[in-house]
């Protein structure tokens, strides 16, 4: 195969249309049952819902920390990917959370991510965690996402590969 078989153009509308496939092609992203919900280039939006077993305190009913942090990351690094021309893989270099308050008991979370910084090797994101609007965040982060090598979409696995 050709090498421009693996820098093909993967235009936006392809990732807006597969919004599905794009939250559930990572195994522990799909346990979570987090959804991507809108995709623009460099922004993203989805929601994680609460789930009994995803709680962190039985005593309070909260979303547990750490599943969070899966949001957030996998929501910066599809903001991240939105920006490319080709088909690409970012992977997390550093991600930094600061948690706000913890999450009202019971309750999905929304999230939104964006990137606002691309070179030539390094995405830079930045995201929040909330209920309704972002004026009460829960938690906020910042990333650094290395640029993968261009990749054929029959080389990304699928929801079988877990």
């Amino acid at each position: 195969m050709s090498d421009d078989a693996t820098s093909a153009p993967v235009p936006l509308e392809l990732m807006q249309g597969n919004l599905d496939m794009i939250s559930g092609v990572i195994p522990w992203g799909r346990r979570l049952g987090f959804r991507m919900t809108k995709v623009e280039k460099g922004h993203v939006w989805g929601l994680q819902p609460w789930k009994d077993r995803l709680v962190g305190d039985p005593d309070t009913g909260v979303i547990h920390g750490g599943v969070l942090t899966a949001f957030l990351d996998n929501l910066c690094g599809t903001a991240a990917s939105s920006t490319m021309e080709r088909a690409r893989f970012v992977a997390t270099l550093d991600l930094r959370i600061d948690y706000m308050r913890p999450a009202d008991p019971r309750r999905d979370i929304l999230g939104e991510a964006e990137c606002y910084h691309v070179t030539r090797s390094i995405c830079f994101t930045r995201a929040w965690a909330y209920h309704e609007t972002r004026d009460k965040v829960i938690a906020t982060a910042a990333g650094a996402f290395a640029i993968t090598k261009p990749r054929l979409p029959s080389t990304m696995g699928g929801q079988d590969d877990a």
